[in-house]
């Protein structure tokens, strides 16, 4: 079973969520919260798979809830998964930076919200190739973060040219077409360099070869 937590101060929006969810065989809502602090609460309570949080809320927002369970190695599971009225915002990319595993726009239709939380509980980042493009012409072209380009002389030849891949939007099937490599070895190069980066998932892992250099927009 996916265990997925609901954090959002809109109560309709919560409800709906949780009657669609509820009706799936494999996906079980297993909690509530209003505002980001009682989520960071139930997500350490209940340790989900799969955290749906409003970016704006009251007392803790939801960047500063997600950067809090990104930092906490309890929580380490648990794969958030921001829900915005807006879209493509600065606030959204703040949320992919902080540790977000992806984002959703608050009207999608129901069969895309069921297949987001499965791939968010899977590992796997929601970041389309559009969006990824889109994100980073618009956050992403600033001065590279040192610190995080000095990690990347830790990646082997391989794993540098799967993060570029995964950067672009491709999945690991895609990746493997790439590199002529099976599916399990392209896996396999996508989380050594996960580790070896701290990266918390591959959402994080694109917002990480674009902020150290590895990848850049004209390179897509």
């Amino acid at each position: 079973m996916i265990r997925v937590l609901l954090v959002d101060d809109q109560p309709l929006i919560r409800s709906g969520f949780r009657a669609l969810l509820d009706l799936e065989d494999d996906i079980v809502v297993v909690a509530e919260a209003a505002d980001g602090e009682r989520g960071l609460a139930l997500a350490r309570e209940h340790l989900p798979d799969v955290a749906l949080v409003d970016i704006q809320m009251p007392v803790v927002d939801g960047i500063e809830a997600t950067r809090r369970i990104a930092a906490d190695p309890a929580l380490a599971a648990v794969h958030v998964v921001i829900l915005t009225n807006y879209g493509l915002d600065e606030y959204v990319f703040h949320a992919l930076r902080a540790g977000a595993a992806g984002f959703l726009v608050k009207d999608i239709v129901p069969e895309d919200l069921l297949h987001a939380v499965r791939v968010a509980a899977r590992g796997d980042a929601l970041l389309a190739p559009s969006i990824t493009r889109t994100l980073i012409n618009r956050y992403v072209t600033q001065p590279l973060r040192t610190s995080v380009g000095a990690g990347l002389e830790e990646l082997t030849g391989r794993e540098r040219e799967a993060v570029a891949l995964v950067a672009k939007g491709l999945s690991n099937d895609e990746i493997a077409g790439r590199m002529v490599i099976s599916p399990l070895t392209a896996k396999t190069h996508v989380n050594r360099a996960m580790g070896k980066l701290r990266a918390r998932d591959r959402a994080q892992l694109v917002v990480l070869a674009y902020e150290s250099g590895l990848v850049t927009p004209r390179a897509r």
